[in-house]
């Protein structure tokens, strides 16, 4: 027969290991452990988006991605290595070339800066694992292309088709029991866009149909609140422009492309998050 006492410190054994278990997780070191892994996910992001903004600026025009290396695009000296690191040389240059002296647009360092900033919230919020592989390429994806729809209004087959292809292969390596969630969102995504733009087909083109279906492949049932936030941040800007411009706002139109990114990437951080809140809102 247990004598109650032994229950008493039975249950005091417990709380001790689980106050120590809950210290071990939140100590320091482990603290500084996941610092550090985030800020190296920046600093690779940093790298990336330097590349990100070789793809925006050359791969519409049909240039080659590898050669020449950068350029001044006013006086088109070549960029010395150290002249090239990503936010940091354009910050020592004050946004200026070494060579003419000529303004370099703020959207490098900011391309590069978004980039660094999306890889370590993914890193942060999502954790350190396999699922590494599919989501950070996704990140670097959604960003080229709203940088190319911004400059040029297309969205090239040349990123969504490899994207698409990747994003299975890669999905059926590190999460393939996904798969078919992934698939049935990517048709669902591209049909729902279809639709639309054949309803409205001064609104968005082929491009962006193309889009969100590569976005369903990539963030499965996230892709419907990704999907809602790019319509709700198209329209806001809509109703702004024509508030302001009036009937001229409607001739000219707004890409589409930078409203999916945007929300393909705040899906790819609180994608579940948002469905549970909405199923626990309005479906329970």
């Amino acid at each position: 027969m247990r004598h109650p006492t032994d229950d008493l410190g039975e249950r005091h054994f417990r709380l001790l290991a689980a106050v120590r278990s809950r210290r071990e997780y939140c100590s320091p070191r482990k603290d500084l452990a996941v610092a550090g892994v985030v800020a190296l996910a920046a600093v690779l992001g940093a790298a990336i988006g330097s590349f990100l903004n070789v793809v925006i600026h050359r791969l519409p025009r049909g240039e080659s991605l590898v050669h020449p290396r950068s350029r001044c695009p006013s006086c088109q000296k070549q960029i010395a290595g150290y002249d090239n690191l990503p936010v940091i040389s354009w910050l020592v240059l004050r946004g200026r070339c070494r060579g003419c002296g000529e303004p370099i647009s703020p959207r490098y360092p900011a391309v590069e800066l978004l980039t660094a900033v999306s890889f370590a919230a993914v890193v942060g919020v999502r954790g350190v694992d396999g699922e590494l592989i599919v989501l950070l390429p996704f990140a670097a994806v959604l960003i080229a292309v709203a940088g190319i729809d911004l400059d040029h209004r297309i969205v090239p087959n040349r990123i969504v088709v490899p994207a698409a292809v990747y994003g299975v292969a890669a999905s059926a390596l590190v999460r393939a029991g996904e798969l078919p969630e992934l698939l049935l969102a990517g048709a669902g995504a591209f049909m729902f866009l279809l639709l639309a733009a054949l309803a409205y087909p001064g609104g968005m083109g082929m491009g962006d149909v193309k889009l969100a279906g590569v976005m369903g492949l990539y963030l499965g049932l996230s892709v419907l609140p990704a999907l809602f936030i790019a319509f709700l941040a198209g329209t806001a800007v809509g109703v702004v422009r024509i508030a302001r411009e009036g009937g001229e706002a409607r001739k000219s139109g707004v890409p589409f492309a930078p409203f999916l990114a945007l929300g393909g990437l705040v899906a790819l951080l609180v994608g579940p998050e948002l469905l549970e809140l909405y199923e626990d809102n309005f479906l329970s």
